[in-house]
C-alpha cells in the first residue's frame, strides 16, 4: 500500500470539510483542516505538507495572492495545489495569475478527486526530477530504476565525458550544453533502438543507461561510434588532425587538451556483491576512472563478474 500524503485542506463549509476529511483519510492520507487562508502560510512553513487542497470558489484576491506566494517559494513550488471551484468560475479563470496544479469542480466527485491527487503528485515529481537541459529522468528516477534491477541480469552503465570541463572553459557553456544535449539523444536513441531500456541524466556530464547484460556492450559501442562521429564537427581541421586543442589545466597552465571522448563503466546488476544503490555508484566510479586512463573512448566491464576487460571501439 502506498504511503498516504500529508494534506492541508481548506473547504468552503464545515460539512464539506468533514466529508472530505473522512474520504481522504479512508485512502490513508493525513488531513490537516484549516478554517481559512489567513494562517495557511505560517502552518505550511512550520509543518510542510505534501499537497494543498484549497477551496477558491469565493474568488477573492487574498486567496489568489496566497497561492501565488506559495508557488513563488522554491520549496513550495514543488508541492501540488488542487483548487476547488465552480464550473462557471473555471471558464474565466486566469491560470497564469493563479498557478494551480489542478482543479476539481464543486460539488466534489471523490473518484475524480483521488485520480487528480495521484496525477498531480506524479506530474510534479516527474517535472522536477527530469534534467532541465536534456529532459531525461534525474537522480530520484535513476535510483529507483537501479534499485529495480539489482539482483537481475541487467547492466547498469555509467557514461562520462572525458575532458569536458576544459572544453567548457575554452569553447563556452553554450557549446558544452550542446554536447550534453547531443549525448543525451545519442544514448536515448541507442538504448531504444537496441530493444529498449532506461536512460537517465545524473547531472553535468554524467549519464546512466540500463539494458539487459547481453546488450550492454553493443549499446556502448553504438553510443561511442555516434558520439565520435558527431563530436568531430565541433572541432576545426587543425584540432582534428592534431587530436588536441590548447587549453588550461587546473593550475592555469597552458597544455594540450585531447578532444572529447567517452568513458563507460558497465556494472552487472546480478553481481552478488552488489546489494544496494550506493554500491552500484561506487563500482561504476571505479570502472569509469579506469576507462578514463585510455587515450580514446572506451567502455570497461565490471571485472567482478567477468574477465577484466577494457574495450575500445573501432572508429
Amino acid at each position: 500500500m502506498k504511503p498516504g500524503l500529508r494534506i492541508y485542506l481548506i473547504a468552503g463549509t464545515p460539512s464539506l470539510a468533514s466529508q472530505m476529511e473522512i474520504r481522504l483519510q479512508s485512502k490513508g492520507h493525513q488531513v490537516f483542516t484549516l478554517e481559512g487562508f489567513c494562517n495557511l502560510i505560517g502552518f505550511a512553513y512550520n509543518d510542510p505538507p505534501d499537497l494543498f487542497i484549497l477551496d477558491i470558489s469565493a474568488g477573492d484576491e487574498v486567496t489568489f495572492s496566497i497561492i501565488r506566494e506559495l508557488k513563488r517559494d522554491s520549496y513550495f513550488s514543488v508541492v501540488p495545489i488542487i483548487g476547488l471551484m465552480s464550473e462557471s468560475m473555471a471558464r474565466s479563470f486566469d491560470w497564469t495569475e493563479t498557478p494551480l496544479d489542478d482543479f476539481i469542480f464543486l460539488p466534489v466527485s471523490y473518484p475524480e478527486l483521488f485520480t487528480r491527487i495521484d496525477l498531480s503528485v506524479q506530474r510534479i515529481r516527474r517535472v522536477f526530477d527530469n534534467n532541465a537541459l536534456t529532459r531525461l529522468p534525474g537522480n530520484t528516477s535513476i535510483q529507483h530504476a537501479v534499485e529495480r534491477v539489482i539482483g537481475k541480469p541487467m547492466a547498469i552503465c555509467h557514461v562520462d565525458i572525458n575532458h569536458f570541463k576544459p572544453y567548457n572553459d575554452v569553447y563556452g557553456f553554450s557549446h558544452g550544453d550542446e554536447v550534453l544535449r547531443m549525448l543525451a539523444r545519442i544514448i536515448f536513441n541507442s538504448v531504444k533502438e537496441s530493444g529498449g531500456g532506461f536512460t537517465g541524466h545524473i547531472g553535468g556530464d554524467d549519464f546512466v543507461f540500463i539494458v539487459p547484460i547481453e546488450r550492454a556492450e553493443q549499446v556502448s559501442q553504438e553510443i561511442i561510434r555516434n558520439f565520435t562521429a558527431i563530436i568531430a564537427d565541433l572541432f576545426g581541421e587543425q584540432e582534428k588532425t592534431c587530436g588536441y586543442y590548447i587549453g588550461y589545466n587546473r593550475r592555469g597552465q597552458k597544455e594540450q587538451i585531447p578532444l572529447l571522448g567517452l568513458a563507460i563503466g558497465i556494472v552487472h546488476g546480478n553481481n552478488p556483491n552488489i546489494r544496494h544503490y550506493g554500491k552500484v555508484a561506487e563500482v561504476a566510479a571505479e570502472l569509469k576512472a579506469f576507462a578514463k586512463k585510455s587515450e580514446s573512448s572506451c567502455y570497461v566491464v565490471d571485472k567482478r563478474t567477468s574477465p577484466a576487460r577494457t574495450a575500445k571501439v573501432e572508429e
